[in-house]
């Protein structure tokens, strides 16, 4: 039936296929885990050629841009999206959480855990990755070349 319905519906109004582009996740740290399986099979359905490298690039930048958002851009309660593009040159990562700040760089350090976020983007996306303000706090951004 429901195929019947789908065969007869407009263009204009056809469901999209595949995986959808946007992923909504609490700000929790059990989320990450939620936007890499979510990359994973988002690219794997929309760029079926691309190699076993992209896609564990894609998948990286979009842990630490996730795992990012929740640690400095959410408090208890919030919520943050992931909204991914991808075609046969770069995937796209972004993710929107509701605080203004800025992500910024700190100096490496073999003796903290953290804080490498920005230096694994700029290793796998070099040049390629931002930050823009959007109407309910940012949107900080990454695109992975080529699969």
């Amino acid at each position: 039936m429901i195929e019947l319905w789908r065969a007869n519906m407009p263009a204009c109004c056809a469901l999209p296929v595949g995986p959808p582009p946007i992923l909504l996740l609490d700000g929790e740290a059990q989320s990450a885990s939620a936007a890499r399986k979510f990359v994973r099979e988002f690219v794997a359905y929309h760029v079926p050629g691309a190699s076993d490298e992209h896609l564990d690039a894609a998948v990286l930048v979009a842990c630490e841009l996730v795992t990012n958002s929740i640690r400095y851009g959410t408090e208890p309660g919030d919520s943050l999206r992931v909204v991914l593009d991808a075609d046969d040159s770069r995937t796209r990562i972004e993710v929107h959480d509701p605080v203004r700040r800025q992500p910024r760089p700190r100096p490496e350090s073999e003796e903290r855990d953290r804080g490498r976020g920005l230096i694994i983007l700029n290793y796998l996306c070099p040049g390629a990755w931002g930050v823009d303000e959007i109407p309910m706090g940012k949107s900080v951004w990454a695109e992975v070349k080529g699969p």
